[in-house]
């Protein structure tokens, strides 16, 4: 069986691609075949085959990230298992407050994935969107994260302006100025931009040293939701989260100590 054309040989590059992956959660085709020690095209080409699988997906800057069918697979995922299992409980308290749905959602590339839910159990409400990635500008958790991001960054992710149809949303510079408003106030709106009739607000939660891992929001229907009641929403979402975050900087029971 040949290097570059066997089909084991292919499988086994495309194995080693995943667990590239779940070592740095993104790469892009010369990190590939640097990697592997094959040609761009042949990078190119298990990439694309991964693509089609979506075990990977690729942002609007080229770079391919992890995709539904790596995270469904469970491969790579300890870092968001460990913050769901953290932040499970605050999430059940939250939607037990609030009585709306409440979602755990983490960045990956420009979209936002849906990690974990606790659903409302009002006939009218916002289903669970776990599994789900969504256009991160689209999104109250989306872009609490997206606000956490460095110029550069933020940049990288969006080097030709915003996917998307309507004009609001396609306008780069309309995003980093309320991006910018979300990160003096520490919260995240969207309304009715994910979905009609859809309104949620969150707020990111942060590591020890102040990146942001995941974040929380509340969602509702908008009938519910009128303006009045945000701010209480708010408050809510704020407690949840910073009470998150705390239990994510405990140190583990058992754990070594230096």
């Amino acid at each position: 069986m040949t290097a570059d054309g066997g089909g084991l040989t292919s499988v086994d590059r495309a194995l080693q691609i995943i667990e590239l992956l779940g070592k740095c959660g993104a790469v892009r085709v010369m990190d590939v075949a640097d990697h592997l020690g094959v040609a761009r095209s042949t990078a190119h080409r298990l990439l694309s085959a991964l693509l089609r699988r979506e075990f990977v997906v690729q942002d609007a800057t080229k770079v391919y990230h992890r995709g539904p069918a790596f995270v469904a697979a469970g491969f790579g995922t300890e870092r968001n298992s460990l913050v769901r299992a953290v932040v499970r409980p605050h999430l059940e308290a939250l939607a037990r407050q609030a009585g709306e749905t409440c979602h755990l959602v983490v960045l990956e590339g420009n979209g936002a994935r849906f990690i974990d839910a606790v659903e409302s159990d009002q006939t009218l409400r916002v289903g669970s969107r776990i599994g789900m990635l969504l256009p991160a500008h689209t999104t109250a958790a989306g872009k609490a994260l997206l606000a956490e991001l460095s110029q550069p960054d933020f940049f990288a992710l969006y080097p030709r302006g915003l996917p998307g149809l309507r004009a609001e949303l396609a306008k780069r510079t309309t995003l980093q100025r309320e991006l910018a408003m979300v990160r003096r106030r520490g919260w995240a709106t969207n309304i009715d931009e994910s979905e009609r009739g859809i309104t949620a607000v969150a707020v990111a939660i942060k590591d020890e040293v102040g990146l942001a891992l995941a974040s929380i929001a509340i969602a509702c229907p908008s009938a519910r939701c009128p303006r009045s009641r945000m701010e209480s929403l708010v408050e809510m979402v704020k407690v949840a989260a910073a009470g998150a975050q705390t239990t994510l900087h405990q140190p583990v029971v058992g754990a070594a100590r230096p």
